[in-house]
């Protein structure tokens, strides 16, 4: 199939973006790595020890900034539809974490570890119609909270990509229900004409 000239200009504007030229120059998988960065240096999220669940994990620029920060005392585990190529630190589960089996082999590999830190990067397959777009990124978004909620130890933080649009505004209320401070983040990294934004909510309220 002949490339459309959409995705020749997403490709032309995608090699020349500086990020992603840096990112191959570091080693990092993915230009994502910068956004996670970015957000640490202004809010020290990460720290050494920490045990990090990284949810959509895949290609893996969070894990691998988690993992670097955490060190040998912490622990980052990834979660994702897709395979992980392995990465240095980082333990991977592929498969749905809102199934059952999936959550177990979480819960195994843990033994007990309380969860500091879960992080999401995930955003749908864009079909091009903005609102069913919207409604499936704030869908991701809701099933993150939950599994935030269920896993993250009292006072412990949630990072997590939304897209400003329909149902941004509940979901920024009922993450202040839950959290005792939320922030939103707009990194360099992330496109200005994206819409995406980051919200930090830290201290999970027991």
């Amino acid at each position: 199939m002949k490339p459309s000239k959409t995705s020749k200009q997403w490709m032309r504007e995608h090699l020349n973006d500086p990020f992603v030229q840096q990112a191959q120059k570091d080693g990092y998988r993915s230009r994502a790595a910068y956004k996670l960065l970015e957000i640490n240096d202004k809010d020290q999220l990460l720290k050494p020890g920490m045990v990090v669940v990284d949810l959509g994990a895949t290609p893996g620029g969070w894990s691998q900034v988690a993992a670097r920060i955490v060190g040998e005392r912490g622990r980052v585990v990834g979660l994702d539809l897709l395979p992980l190529e392995p990465l240095r630190g980082v333990e991977f589960i592929q498969g749905d974490f809102r199934e059952e089996a999936v959550l177990k082999e979480l819960e195994n590999l843990l033994q007990g570890q309380p969860v500091g830190l879960v992080i999401s990067d995930m955003a749908p397959n864009i079909s091009g119609v903005a609102t069913a777009d919207q409604a499936r990124a704030m869908y991701l978004a809701e099933l993150a909270m939950d599994f935030a909620l269920d896993w993250l130890e009292p006072q412990g933080s949630f990072l997590v990509k939304v897209f400003q649009g329909a149902g941004f505004t509940e979901y920024l209320e009922l993450m202040r229900q839950h959290f005792q401070r939320v922030a939103t983040r707009k990194p360099k990294a992330s496109r200005d004409r994206s819409s995406e934004l980051y919200l930090l909510a830290t201290g999970k309220r027991g």
